[in-house]
């Protein structure tokens, strides 16, 4: 059996470059959640039967690292993850990190602003599975290999423990 690496944490924590990351070192394949929960250039959320479909297709490969934000995601193929990784980094630090890289995939500026603001929430959102108290739950009611990263040191030390790509 394979590992299944699910990656967890608020927008700008570093979700998508430690999936990389990991992906160089196991050969795993990816899952970017954004792009099964969008649809394409962010022009709405896709509908939840066909995102649903879409994230099993995936969640049943033997091996795979998955990451995003989704909280209610991570509830759908808890059962398959073997490792679950948060990366909880300050608000501060995601909001700086998502300045440096810009918008993605074709979104807009108004949307840009939106996620800014929704990474500066994280801490204050209550009974949302993609906050802070949300991913706390997820991750303290893991019984499985789990890891909580609070900074970039803490990631480059998790993947030291991969060895070398």
């Amino acid at each position: 059996m394979g590992q299944r690496i699910f990656i967890i944490g608020n927008a700008g924590s570093g979700k998508t470059w430690l999936a990389g990351e990991l992906v160089r070192k196991l050969r795993a394949p990816v899952v970017h959640l954004d792009e099964l929960h969008w649809l394409p250039n962010f022009a709405g959320e896709r509908p939840r039967p066909e995102r649903d479909r879409l994230v099993d297709a995936a969640a049943a490969g033997d091996s795979w690292i998955m990451e995003g934000i989704f909280g209610s995601i991570l509830r759908q193929v808890l059962p398959r993850v073997t490792t679950l990784v948060w990366l909880d980094l300050s608000e501060e630090e995601c909001v700086a990190n998502l300045m440096q890289r810009g918008q993605t995939d074709g979104g807009t500026d108004a949307q840009f602003q939106e996620l800014l603001d929704y990474a500066r929430g994280y801490r204050l959102r209550r009974d949302h599975p993609n906050s802070f108290d949300g991913h706390w739950q997820l991750f303290d009611a893991f019984a499985v290999e789990r890891a909580r990263l609070l900074s970039r040191a803490d990631a480059a030390q998790y993947l030291r423990t991969f060895g070398s790509a």
